[in-house]
C-alpha cells in the first residue's frame, strides 16, 4: 500500500482518534498532520511493518503525550457549567455527553487513550497494549482507573467489580 492510499483510506479515522484524545478538532488535526508528516518520511519501513495501522497510530498517541508534556501547552480554555439540565430538556442529553467529554479529557493520557482506542477505535486488548507499548493486564487496569475516576467525579455509584 502506498502512503498515499493509506492516508486515504485511514486519515479520516485517525483525525477522529486525534479528536477523541485532544478533545479539540483543530488540534487533532494539527497532530495527525503532524503525524503522517513524520511517518512519510519512514513509509517504506512502516509499510514492510505485520500492522502499519498500529504502527502510525502509536506514533499519534505518543505525539498527543509529547505535546501536553510542553510547557506551552498547559493553557487550557475552559467553560464553566454552572447548572445541570434537567431531563426533559432538549439539549440535556447533549449537555451529559459535554459533561462525560470534560470528564474524560481529565483522565490521565494514559487511560484516555485506553478509553478511546477501545471504545471508539474498537481494538482489542492485546491491539491497544501494541499501540501503547505495555501489556495487554496494563490496558485492562488503565481502563478500570479511568472508570473508578470517571464514576468518582460524575457522582456515578461504584460497581460490585463488573466491568463498565
Amino acid at each position: 500500500m502506498t502512503f498515499e492510499e493509506y492516508v486515504a483510506s485511514r486519515g479520516p479515522a485517525l483525525v477522529r482518534l486525534a479528536r477523541l484524545l485532544t478533545g479539540d478538532e483543530h488540534r487533532a488535526e494539527d497532530l495527525t498532520q503532524d503525524t503522517l508528516s513524520r511517518a512519510y518520511v519512514h513509509w517504506r519501513r512502516i509499510s514492510r511493518a505485520d500492522r502499519p495501522d498500529v504502527y502510525v497510530r502509536r506514533m499519534l498517541v505518543n505525539a498527543n503525550n509529547s505535546w501536553w508534556r510542553r510547557r506551552s501547552s498547559r493553557e487550557l480554555a475552559v467553560e464553566t457549567v454552572v447548572d445541570r439540565p434537567q431531563r426533559g430538556d432538549l439539549g440535556g442529553e447533549v449537555a451529559d455527553r459535554d459533561e462525560i467529554w470534560r470528564l474524560i479529557l481529565g483522565l490521565p493520557d494514559r487511560q484516555r487513550a485506553v478509553l478511546v482506542l477501545r471504545y471508539y477505535e474498537d481494538l482489542d486488548d492485546a491491539t491497544i497494549a501494541q499501540i501503547l507499548d505495555c501489556s495487554p493486564v496494563t490496558v485492562r487496569t488503565h481502563a478500570m482507573r479511568a472508570f473508578a475516576n470517571l464514576r468518582e467525579r460524575y457522582g456515578a455509584p461504584a460497581t460490585n467489580g463488573s466491568r463498565p
